[in-house]
C-alpha cells in the first residue's frame, strides 16, 4: 500500500501546493521519482511527468527515457521529454558534467512549467539526499544556510518525498512490486554526491545506526537558528542601511561594532555575492585602508572615510556616448546633456552644471565618457596640467563615484570639461572667441 495519507499530510503542513495545482513531476525513473508520480496519481493530483535525457549513457539512457514516457501512458498523464547535448554544454560553458545536466534540467523544467502554467515543479528528493546536502556542504564550506539540507519548497521547486527515508522508499518498491529503472552511475563513487551516499554515510551509521532521525532532528535545530539569524539580520539592515540614490551606505563605526562580527557581516552582505574570503579582506581592511575595493559578480563594495558602500556594477558601466555637431543633446548614466549653439560669445557663469566654450576649437564628434586611468586637463586659470585622478582626490570624490562624473572630450582627445566641475583653460571663451557652444548637464536622477 503507498504511504498517500502521509503524503498529502506532509504536502499540506509544508504549504507545497493545493488540491487543484497543476504539478509538474521531474520523474528520472529512479525509484524516487517513480514514487512520486504514483504517490501523485493515488492522491488524485493533477499532474504531468517530464523527463531529461542527458544523452551521457548511450541506449541506458534512451531505455530511461523510454520507461519515462510508458510510465506517463500507464498513469494517464500528460509527458514532456527533451534531449540535451550535455557534453557539448559542460564544455562550452566550461563547467562539469553534473552542474551542465544541472543547469539544463531546471531551466528547461521552468521552460515548461511556464508554457503550460504548471503551479509547481515537484522533486523527489528524499531524507537521505538533504543528509548527502549537509554533509557535501560541510565538505566545501558553508554557513547556516548550508546546514538546513533541502527545504520541501524553494520558489517554484517543491519536495513532497522529504518525510520520507532511502530504504523506506525500497520497501514501498518492494511490497508494491513497482518497476523502475536504476541508473548506473548511481553506483560509482566517482563523483563528491555519491562517493558520500557509498563510502561516507555507511561508516557514519555504523556509529550511529538511526543517523537519518538524527538528521532530521539537527535539520530543525538548524532551520530554526536560520530563521533566528534572517531576523536579526533583517533588523539590522533597517538600522544601518541607508540609500542613496543607487547606493547602500553603511556606517564603518556600526559595522565594527558588530559582535559576532564574521557570522553577521557575512549573514548581512551575503546577498551581494560576498565570500568567506571578502568578508576575513573587509574586516581586516576596517579602518586601515581607506578607498579599498572588493568586488563580486555584481557588486562593488567600497571602503570609504567612514562608510561602506555598496552599488552595482552595472550601474558604474556608462558607455560613452558620440556628439555630432548637428546634435542637441547627449546621454550618459544618469545625466543628460543639452548642447546650444550661440552667435554670441556669452559667457555662463556661477553654474557648474552648464559651461561655454569657444565653439571655433571644437572637433566632432565630441564624445561624453568617463574618466579613465592617465587623463589630464589644464583646469580654468591655471596654465599647468594636472592629472585627472590628483583633481578629484582634492575635490575629495570617493572613488567609485569618479567613473560616474560625465566628461566632454574634444574629437583629438583633449578634455574639454569635468561635468559638473570645471572646464578646460585651453577651451576657455577669450575676446577673440566669435561663436560660443554652451553645455548643460541635467542629472536625471533628481
Amino acid at each position: 500500500m503507498l504511504p498517500v495519507k502521509l503524503f498529502t499530510d506532509f504536502i499540506e503542513q509544508n504549504s507545497l501546493f493545493g488540491r487543484n495545482a497543476k504539478i509538474l513531476a521531474a520523474v528520472s525513473g529512479g525509484m524516487d521519482s517513480v514514487i512520486m508520480a504514483h504517490l501523485l496519481k493515488a492522491a488524485g493530483f493533477n499532474f504531468s511527468i517530464a523527463h531529461c535525457n542527458f544523452q551521457l549513457r548511450g541506449n541506458e539512457s534512451l531505455g530511461d527515457q523510454e520507461f519515462c514516457k510508458s510510465l506517463a501512458q500507464q498513469l494517464g498523464v500528460p509527458f514532456h521529454t527533451i534531449n540535451f547535448d550535455t557534453l557539448n554544454y559542460a564544455a562550452d560553458n566550461k563547467v562539469s558534467i553534473q552542474i551542465a545536466a544541472r543547469e539544463l534540467r531546471y531551466q528547461w523544467f521552468e521552460q515548461i512549467r511556464q508554457q503550460f502554467d504548471y503551479s509547481a515543479i515537484a522533486l523527489a528528493h528524499h531524507q537521505n539526499d538533504a543528509i548527502e546536502t549537509i554533509l557535501l556542504n560541510l565538505t566545501r564550506g558553508t554557513g547556516i544556510a548550508g546546514l538546513h539540507g533541502i527545504l520541501p519548497k524553494t520558489g517554484m521547486l517543491v519536495r513532497p518525498m522529504l518525510f520520507l527515508r532511502r530504504e523506506e522508499i525500497q520497501n514501498i518498491i518492494d511490497e508494491n512490486s513497482i518497476a523502475y529503472v536504476e541508473d548506473s552511475s548511481n553506483a560509482s563513487a566517482k563523483y563528491a554526491r555519491n562517493k558520500i551516499r557509498l563510502e561516507v554515510i555507511p561508516r557514519l551509521k555504523e556509529l550511529n545506526p538511526v543517523l537519518e532521525h538524527t538528521f532530521e532532528k539537527n535539520l530543525e535545530h538548524f532551520r530554526e537558528l536560520e530563521i533566528l539569524l534572517a531576523q536579526r539580520a533583517t533588523e539590522l539592515k533597517k538600522e544601518l542601511f541607508t540609500y542613496h540614490e543607487k547606493e547602500i551606505h553603511i556606517p564603518l563605526d556600526k559595522l565594527k561594532a558588530l559582535e559576532p562580527k564574521r557570522l553577521l557581516l557575512f549573514t548581512l552582505l551575503q546577498e551581494y555575492g560576498v565570500n568567506e574570503t571578502i568578508i576575513d579582506d573587509l574586516i581586516s581592511a576596517l579602518g586601515k585602508h581607506s578607498g579599498k575595493i572588493f568586488e563580486t559578480a555584481s557588486f562593488k563594495l567600497i571602503l570609504d572615510r567612514n562608510k561602506l558602500i555598496l552599488i552595482n556594477r552595472s550601474d558604474l558601466q556608462h558607455k560613452p556616448a558620440l556628439i555630432a555637431e548637428n546634435e542637441h543633446e547627449a546621454k550618459f548614466g544618469g545625466y543628460k546633456l543639452n548642447i546650444l549653439h550661440d552667435d554670441s560669445p556669452l559667457i555662463v557663469k556661477d553654474n557648474p552644471m552648464a559651461v561655454s566654450i569657444d565653439t571655433d576649437l571644437l572637433i566632432y564628434p565630441l564624445t561624453l565618457r568617463a574618466w579613465r586611468q592617465g587623463d589630464y586637463f589644464y583646469p580654468l586659470g591655471m596654465k599647468a596640467r594636472k592629472k585627472l585622478s590628483d583633481y578629484f582626490i582634492g575635490q575629495k570624490i570617493p572613488l567609485h563615484q569618479k567613473k560616474e562624473i560625465p566628461l566632454l572630450v574634444n574629437g583629438n582627445g583633449d578634455l574639454i570639461w569635468i561635468g559638473g566641475f570645471r572646464p578646460d583653460d585651453r577651451y576657455k571663451v577669450t575676446n577673440s572667441t566669435k561663436k560660443v557652444t554652451i553645455f548643460e548637464l541635467y542629472n536625471l536622477n533628481i
